[in-house]
């Protein structure tokens, strides 16, 4: 049980951050932090703009483990933790959230400047506002709020922002994990702000396996008005992306745990091929993000996937090459029952008055990596999924309502 009386407490210092939450959102925005895989220079500026801000609200405790990436100007992709010392050290509750964001994708869509926040109707627009600044800021002045009124949590409270989230995290949580200085115990709180629903209800556990493929059809080039006199990349491979579709049907499998309860199998990205309308593309690259079931392998799902390019090649008599951007077969899920949970159950109960229920999800997430190396990690947020999309945004009050979702889990005494 909770000191309501002291909770209240951190209720009001929470209410009393809106503005300064609402400028920090704004200032996170105005710095991209991309990854090169998507043509950016990674997270160094906007993690020095975050180091400023734990220093200024008086973290303590604040550890740098950075992955070493030639790839970008500083050189290093940053990952952070800060810590506030609890009543008991032998649980550390986590708020893990990452840095980096995607590309604004079509510019033509957005009704202003990707990374210049515009506040409407309680909303906060930019690239990021939503995935992942919301939670972020969110964790900060919930434990911030702890600093200001004096109060000792009842455990350990951890801050953690990682990079390369949006691309495998290779440099991000996977790194940390595999350093020397991994603060992470399989007994701790960890919870990832990184899914969820409008509602607040959904608290992620399981997620399915993810399998990002290339495809690079090499025909011929020509000129238009001579198509026999060449092979057109181009056609084959759009023939190839229709066939795609027929994946639904041979992993057909639907569960109901899992949101949405079937794989996908989606053709998302196209590379540029040839600049003038009058010649005939010799080569054509595409991509797909299928999101697959469990109980499939992904192994099996990438040979019925070269049998149907195949099938292309013979029929239009080019070659495709098919290249894993990556792939991993989904890890075993969060228990059902795990502390992680129930305090979550509690904690969402107490501010939004909702039950929240452990279920499955079609994204990847970072949490993954937690538990591929068994940490029991669960998953959490009062969002509105418009991550990824043209005017992303946040709704200001899902980020003071999480901000007092995080305060009562660091509150709570956690067992062993």
């Amino acid at each position: 049980m909770t000191d309501k009386t002291v909770f209240n407490r951190v209720l009001k210092r929470i209410d009393t951050y809106e503005e300064d939450m609402i400028e920090m959102q704004m200032k996170l925005t105005a710095i991209p932090a991309i990854s090169p895989e998507n043509g950016g220079d990674g997270e160094y500026r906007k993690t020095q703009y975050l180091l400023s801000c734990l220093r200024k609200m008086k973290f303590a405790d604040i550890t740098e483990v950075n992955a070493e990436d030639t790839r970008v100007s500083s050189g290093i992709r940053p990952n952070v933790m800060a810590v506030i010392p609890g009543k008991s050290s032998a649980i550390t509750v986590w708020i893990l959230t990452h840095t980096d964001v995607v590309p604004p994708g079509e510019l033509g869509l957005w009704h202003t400047d990707p990374f210049t926040c515009c506040i409407k109707e309680g909303r906060i627009y930019g690239r990021g506002t939503e995935d992942n600044h919301q939670d972020m800021i969110a964790s900060l002045f919930a434990a911030k709020a702890f600093l200001d009124e004096g109060i000792e949590p009842e455990s350990t409270i951890g801050l953690s922002f990682v990079a390369d989230e949006e691309t495998a995290s290779r440099f991000g949580l996977t790194h940390v994990l595999r350093s020397r200085e991994n603060p992470f115990r399989k007994t701790d709180i960890i919870v990832v702000p990184d899914s969820g629903n409008e509602e607040g209800t959904l608290i992620e556990i399981a997620e399915k396996s993810v399998c990002w493929l290339r495809f690079r059809t090499i025909g011929q080039q020509c000129h238009a008005s001579r198509p026999s006199s060449g092979k057109n990349a181009f056609q084959a491979a759009s023939h190839l992306v229709v066939l795609l579709n027929d994946l639904h049907d041979v992993f057909s499998a639907s569960d109901p745990f899992y949101q949405p309860q079937t794989s996908t199998f989606q053709p998302t990205k196209k590379d540029a091929n040839v600049p003038n309308i009058n010649t005939i593309p010799g080569e054509d690259v595409f991509y797909l993000d299928s999101r697959v079931l469990p109980q499939y392998r992904i192994t099996d799902v990438m040979s019925e996937i070269r049998k149907m390019a195949d099938e292309i090649e013979k029929k239009f008599a080019v070659r495709i090459e098919i290249t894993t951007i990556q792939g991993a077969q989904a890890p075993p899920p969060t228990p059902h029952d795990a502390p992680v949970v129930s305090a979550l159950q509690e904690a969402i109960r107490e501010v939004y008055h909702v039950h929240a229920t452990p279920r499955g999800i079609g994204a990847g997430t970072v949490a993954a990596a937690f538990r591929h190396d068994g940490y029991p990690a669960a998953v959490w947020s009062k969002i509105n999924h418009t991550a990824h999309q043209p005017n992303e945004n946040c709704l200001i009050a899902n980020m003071l309502g999480n901000a007092k979702v995080y305060a009562h889990l660091f509150m709570q005494k956690h067992d062993r």
